[in-house]
């Protein structure tokens, strides 16, 4: 089809577990069935505190970051004290500002859970 979008640019703010359980769960079949040309995962906000107290949202997060990028917002992990716990889920962790404007004008289209 023409006029779909190849590059995937997944944006998981959530706090709200199910939401966030359903944004992994769609990203990571996306990555496994290689659905689009390329996927990029950005953690921004509160879900980045969600994947530190909940094991099956950092089970997923952990399994999406195996397959493809991930990366979370610094300045939110950083003011929460857990960089380094996203960090040893194979999280990169960067400030994502400018990196999700990026993303976006290269063509990215954002998917925002």
């Amino acid at each position: 089809m023409t006029g779909m979008a190849k590059k995937l640019l997944v944006i998981v703010s959530t706090g709200d577990k199910e939401k966030a359980l359903t944004a992994l769960m769609f990203t990571r079949n996306a990555l496994k069935n290689k659905r689009f040309e390329d996927v990029k995962v950005v953690y921004f906000g509160p879900v980045e505190t969600l994947m530190t107290r909940d094991s099956e949202v950092a089970d997923a997060a952990i399994d999406v970051a195996s397959m493809g990028e991930s990366i979370a917002c610094k300045a939110v992990s950083d003011r929460q004290n857990i960089s380094d716990q996203i960090a040893r889920m194979g999280v990169r962790i960067e400030y994502v500002g400018s990196i999700i404007s990026d993303y976006i004008n290269s063509g990215y289209v954002p998917m925002v859970w």
